[in-house]
Order: structure tokens, then sequence, then C-alpha cells
């Protein structure tokens, strides 16, 4: 059976119907003191697959809870789904004194699943911190299906050289274009000059790519350089489109032609689903 967490229930349907598999009941309650509860009422499989974005710590609490819950319902195994892995980009201590708290996490959701499964990690290397089989499942591919199909000589661009992996795939789902990454020239001591390596886009339509869009500001600042070099149509892509405080209304004001992004994280702009790759893993 397929149960969903609270931020992921849309996903959770979508991998039901494409894996013919039953999508249990669950229902979320918070206590007067801010406890959290999430229970699943009916339960009645020897495999459970819980879909659930940690996409806040109140959901690293509630999929804690549901591994627990389908464990006490008498699951002899259970996969564990994470869309969207809070705390991933804390990949490493960064400063003296800090924890990782990528591996935080893994370690606490481990005892509570015989596997894992997460879609484009910040970093890959996340997943070696559970101590459990894990996977990372790469969604990228599916940022190619909203994109028009006229697409004039395409460039796909990367905001740096780590994430040219996903304008590579993306690219290469979309079938035609080329890929590059922005690379940043310090001019001054307070001036910054971004461009793309090597890649003329006057004229040319481009597909920005990431695997998360978190405030807007560096796509934002990615389609203002575009623009002054004679980009023509830019569209901004991601796996994850957390999409905080005004960064739709950035990157509209910024010129975008439109935002499109998985439904990892269940937002306006999730235009295509994660579950027909995450169904293939099941």
């Amino acid at each position: 059976m397929i149960v969903s967490g609270s931020s992921s229930q849309s996903l959770a349907a979508s991998v039901a119907a494409a894996t013919d598999a039953d999508l249990a009941p669950v229902s979320f309650e918070r206590f007067p003191d801010g406890e959290h509860m999430a229970q699943v009422p009916y339960f009645d499989a020897d495999e459970a697959v819980i879909i659930a974005a940690t996409d806040s710590s109140d959901t690293h609490v509630e999929l804690l809870q549901l591994q627990d819950a389908v464990r006490e319902a008498g699951a002899s195994h259970v996969t564990t789904v994470i869309p969207y892995m809070g705390y991933a980009r804390q990949d490493e201590a960064f400063e003296p004194g800090q924890p990782v708290s990528a591996r935080a996490m893994a370690k606490a959701l481990s005892p509570g699943t015989d596997r894992v499964l997460t879609v484009n990690p910040h970093e890959p290397t996340v997943v070696d911190y559970f101590d459990v089989p894990a996977e990372a499942v790469d969604a990228a591919a599916q940022l190619a299906d909203p994109l028009p199909e006229d697409l004039t000589e395409p460039v796909f661009l990367s905001p740096d050289e780590g994430a040219v992996n996903i304008a590579d795939t993306v690219q290469g789902a979309y079938g035609r274009g080329r890929t590059d990454y922005f690379e940043k020239t310090r001019l001054s001591g307070s001036e910054v000059e971004i461009r793309p390596r090597d890649a003329d886009v006057d004229g040319r339509d481009v597909v920005l790519t990431d695997d998360i869009v978190a405030t807007g500001s560096t796509m934002a600042e990615s389609v203002a350089a575009l623009d002054d070099m004679g980009a023509a149509r830019v569209y901004v892509t991601c796996v994850h489109p957390m999409l905080t405080g005004d960064a739709t209304t950035k990157l509209a004001r910024a010129g975008i032609e439109a935002i499109y992004g998985t439904d990892t994280l269940e937002r306006a702009a999730s235009t295509v689903s994660a579950a027909p790759v995450i169904a293939t893993k099941l």
C-alpha cells in the first residue's frame, strides 16, 4: 500500500495509479501543545511505500511517525520515498561546530525503513548517509515535457558547472539544442559578471535548469544577464520548485516566459510529475 505524507498527496496518488497499488487513508492532527500526530487508520498489507517530502521540520517528524505507524500495523517491508529531502544541502560541516544535517536526518530515518529512494538530492552522495540501501532517482528528464516544441536553437543552461548534468538530461530528453553553464568573473571588489561559458545566446531561446529554485534570486540574476546578451525567450525549469517568499513574482518581473517544476514539491509550478520515474523503482 502507498502511504502519503501531507506534502506529497498528489504525487502519492499518481504513484499509486502508476503502480496499480492501493492508497492508504492517512490523517494529520496537531495538538494544542504543537505536537503532531500522523496516523494510518487502515493498513492491511505486508509492504508499505511511504511517499513523503520532508520540506519542513514538521514533515520530518511526520515521516518518522508514518514509518512507525505502518510497522505497528504489521508491515514487514517499508520503502521510504523522499521526493524532496530537506536539509540535504547541509551535506558537510562548512564551518567549525556545524552539524552535517543531511547525515543527522538520514540516520534518524534509517531505523524505520528497509530501503530509501530520494529524488535528485542536491548532492547525490547524501544517500551514503543512510544505514539502509538508498538510491537517488533522477526526474530531470520530465522537465522537457512542458517545454514548447518550437524553441529556437535552444540553449540549456545550468547556474554552474556542478549542475550541468541536469542541463544535459533535460536537453537529451528534449532532443535538440546544446548545453552550457554560467561562469562568474570578478570585475572588481564589488562587481561580478556572469555569462555562459562559451554559448552564444543572441536570438536563441534559453532554458535555465537547476535541481531546486528557492528564493529565485540566482535565476533572476541569470535572466537579467541573458537579456543583456540578446537572448530571446527564457524558461526556468527545476526538479524541486521550492519558490519561497516572492520567488515567483521575482522571476515574473525578470521576464521569464514560464517556470516548470515537478511535483516533488507541490506548487503552482509543478506542471509535470516524478511519479513515472519513481514507479519504475518500486
